[in-house]
């Protein structure tokens, strides 16, 4: 016999009201009976987001060696609200961390919820400090910038700040791509500091890589000479470029004395700055190789042709003379640049003209720049014509009265020793998988007068002037210079400070590397034949071997 359904259906609904009475029963025995204990609990866990400073992409050099890198270290922060005694914590930290005690005491206390202790630890003063056992402490990964070729390249990488932001050189340059986007994480922990759980919100993004055109052991030999000069010399300091003439690429950029990269931020301005890009001088007798480019290009001179160069030369009110006792003489173009007459330049300046022998000196990219792929190139000081004094169109052409940067110099060079053309300095060479491309610009020299330039400049080196720049196998084809420095008043040139350089072109008939040194105060004073020349020379031997340039 079946059960009568309505008691069924009966029996169900009284299940249901028993359980729902259950239910009412316990919401009500947690919010009235236990409402406090929980409350309690709740607000014994803390939930802290943190910023995750974003991952730095490397340096390579050319070669694939790592000039720039991430080291993992560790980096502590605390909770102000947790600490129950921040001057005891401070005592306790003070020497593990290295920072004294009011510091600590100050971030230990405080306001908010979260507050960096000490960032960028070795993991062991890190683990050190956590087992104190202070509530509040926590720790997280953290990027640390390293440079862990010391001192290599410093002023040409620059640096990059605690917070992985690029502050100078090519840390600074590219930084748009070395950046990555930063990440997110939440920590839950308890009362007494103790992590409960940790959380990535967003894990960020590794910047970009980049290669630069730097060879390490070209930059590193190119150090290495350019600091025994600077001593040899008592100099306040020296720069040297090495680069080649068609593509643009520097194989070593120099500024001597060297530092440390991974003490970087501690340096004084002076000694951060790459002054082969930022800093002009006065080139001197380095600059006759564009007085004879436009002579030559407007028909002032011809080759072969003589002058008659008189012992002094009257111009606008100053006498110009060479630097050595000579009576009058008549040279060629070759003559004047082998000797470095200044007679020689200032003549065939004047025969060129100011209108025209401007608008060559702007052509070859003095007065502008050079459009490197650095931070805070300098322009140089070209004066607008109309500035030009009596004695200028004397001056000019011999290098005196206008400024340049060393990257100017050495791409001018660059431009008579690839046939004339244009050609744009740059220090990266890619940006991640991506190779930046290079070409040759406008012609801006005929190679008539280069390969005649190229001649007359072997003889620099061949004779007597400058033996020290010769390298066994090779022939050089290059200038020296010897320039008074202008005094700080303004009111004339020093008798005791000069600035030596010398620039090169290797192998003459064909080269494949400029490379220019300049020597800053060397004492006592001397020219670049006897200063820069010989830095040249070993400067240049070593990378003529390392890139395996044939004689």
């Amino acid at each position: 016999m079946l059960a009568n359904p309505d008691r069924r259906i009966r029996w169900l609904l009284l299940g249901f009201a028993l359980l729902f009475a259950a239910i009412v029963a316990r919401a009500s025995y947690l919010q009235v009976v236990q409402a406090q204990e929980y409350s309690q609990m709740a607000d014994s866990l803390h939930v802290t987001e943190i910023d995750l400073p974003a991952r730095r992409g490397t340096i390579y050099d050319r070669n694939g060696n790592e000039l720039a890198v991430g080291e993992e270290m560790k980096t502590i922060y605390v909770d102000p609200r947790q600490v129950e005694d921040p001057v005891d914590a401070a005592r306790r930290l003070a020497p593990i961390l290295g920072i004294p005690e009011n510091e600590l005491y100050a971030r230990l206390t405080a306001e908010g919820g979260f507050s960096y202790l000490a960032r960028k630890l070795d993991p062991a003063k890190a683990e050190a400090a956590m087992d104190l056992g202070i509530d509040g402490l926590g720790t997280m990964s953290e990027e640390k910038r390293v440079y862990p070729q010391k001192q290599l390249a410093s002023q040409v990488l620059g640096y990059a700040g605690i917070d992985n932001e690029g502050l100078a050189g090519l840390e600074l340059e590219m930084n748009y791509v070395l950046a990555g986007d930063p990440g997110r994480e939440r920590v839950m922990h308890d009362v007494s500091g103790k992590h409960l759980e940790m959380l990535n919100l967003d894990e960020g993004r590794r910047g970009t890589d980049i290669r630069l055109t730097i060879d390490q052991s070209i930059q590193y030999q190119a150090e290495k000479v350019l600091d025994e000069t600077v001593d040899k010399w008592e100099a306040k300091g020296a720069v040297a470029i090495v680069m080649d003439p068609d593509t643009g690429d520097i194989y070593a950029m120099v500024d001597a004395p060297t530092a440390d990269a991974n003490r970087f931020g501690e340096l004084p301005e002076e000694r951060r700055r790459n002054r082969a890009v930022t800093d002009t001088y006065e080139p001197g007798s380095v600059f006759k190789a564009f007085t004879a480019t436009a002579g030559l290009e407007e028909g002032a001179i011809a080759p072969g042709e003589r002058l008659h160069l008189p012992p002094v030369l009257e111009v606008g009110g100053r006498r110009i003379k060479d630097s050595y006792e000579r009576g009058p003489v008549d040279w060629d173009l070759q003559k004047i640049l082998e000797n470095s007459s200044n007679v020689g330049a200032a003549i065939i300046g004047m025969r060129v003209g100011p209108e025209k022998l401007d608008a060559w000196i702007r052509r070859l990219g003095f007065g502008k720049p050079t459009g490197i792929d650095f931070p805070g190139e300098a322009t140089g000081i070209v004066l607008p014509l109309d500035q030009w004094s009596g004695s200028t169109i004397g001056n000019v052409p011999m290098g005196q009265g206008i400024g340049v940067t060393a990257i100017q110099m050495a791409t001018g060079y660059c431009v008579i020793a690839n046939g004339g053309f244009a050609v744009k300095p740059r220090l990266v060479a890619a940006v991640g998988d991506d190779e930046l491309p290079t070409a040759l610009g406008e012609r801006l020299i005929s190679g008539r007068t280069t390969s005649l330039l190229r001649r007359y400049l072997t003889t620099v080196v061949d004779g007597p002037v400058a033996p020290g720049a010769r390298v066994d196998g090779y022939e050089v084809a290059g200038k020296t210079g010897t320039a008074q420095k202008p005094l700080p008043d303004g009111s004339g040139y020093s008798n005791n400070a000069y600035v030596s350089s010398f620039i090169g072109m290797v192998p003459a008939d064909d080269p494949q590397l400029v490379i220019l040194v300049v020597v800053d105060e060397p004492h006592p004073s001397a020219g670049g034949a006897e200063v820069a020349a010989p830095a040249f020379g070993e400067i240049a031997a070593f990378s003529l071997q390392r890139l395996g340039i044939a004689p």
